[in-house]
């Protein structure tokens, strides 16, 4: 079991944030002490004069310790736009998020850091979420939403992943389209393109129960590393 891993996906709105939360609850089905962290938000309402991101309020509510929002969400914005312009006025340092991962990382046994929108999306005016993921040094989950396209933007990540000299430890499919004809095919034809195993099905749920979710999710992978 590692202690930590960065969950990047082939864009945005693909359910990182639903995969993240069913390997949390997956973890702790197994016993573990789990925090999530979403470092960069784009996209939140203001909260008793703070501004939230729904995403990481959901990691919060679902990590088994009680956290103070700003670890798990340092850089949140109010625009849903990318963290580039968002934050023009309050760029991300990465070293502040680097900090805050620390403080996560000596509370609990496993943290799993959510990035924003896709690998290559910038978060600020130099750095994208990949030079986030190299500073974190995380091995590196994909979650692949499986739509119309999913195969290309799957091979495009892995490859840009790989690339990095990041580990990628395996992909989650991440069925939100109950639309997407051939669901099984498309997934079949991801396995057979990319070096990685396939960490979980997570099957289309109008309304999320995360548990249930972390059943779909392949214990032989994590369980013995």
């Amino acid at each position: 079991m590692r202690s930590g891993y960065f969950i990047t996906g082939t864009d945005t709105e693909v359910g990182k944030t639903w995969a993240t939360l069913a390997l949390m609850h997956f973890f702790q089905q197994h016993g573990l002490t789990v925090l999530g962290m979403k470092p960069v938000a784009a996209g939140a309402q203001w909260q008793e004069g703070h501004l939230k991101n729904a995403d990481a309020l959901l990691l919060q509510a679902h990590s088994s310790l009680p956290v103070a929002y700003p670890l798990i969400n340092p850089y949140v914005y109010e625009q849903p736009i990318s963290p580039h312009l968002a934050g023009i006025n309050n760029p991300v340092d990465v070293q502040k998020i680097v900090a805050c991962y620390q403080q996560l990382k000596a509370q609990a046994e496993c943290v799993l850091v959510e990035g924003a929108g896709g690998w290559w999306s910038p978060i600020n005016q130099q750095q994208a979420i990949a030079d986030l993921a190299q500073v974190l040094a995380l091995p590196v989950i994909i979650v692949v939403a499986i739509r119309l396209g999913c195969i290309n933007q799957a091979l495009l990540t892995y490859h840009a992943v790989k690339s990095s000299g990041l580990e990628c430890v395996g992909w989650i499919a991440q069925c939100n389209d109950v639309t997407m004809q051939a669901v099984q095919e498309n997934i079949q034809s991801i396995q057979e393109r990319v070096d990685t195993p396939l960490l979980g099905c997570l099957p289309f749920q109008a309304v999320a129960n995360f548990a249930e979710l972390a059943r779909n999710v392949e214990a032989r992978y994590f369980m013995s590393t």
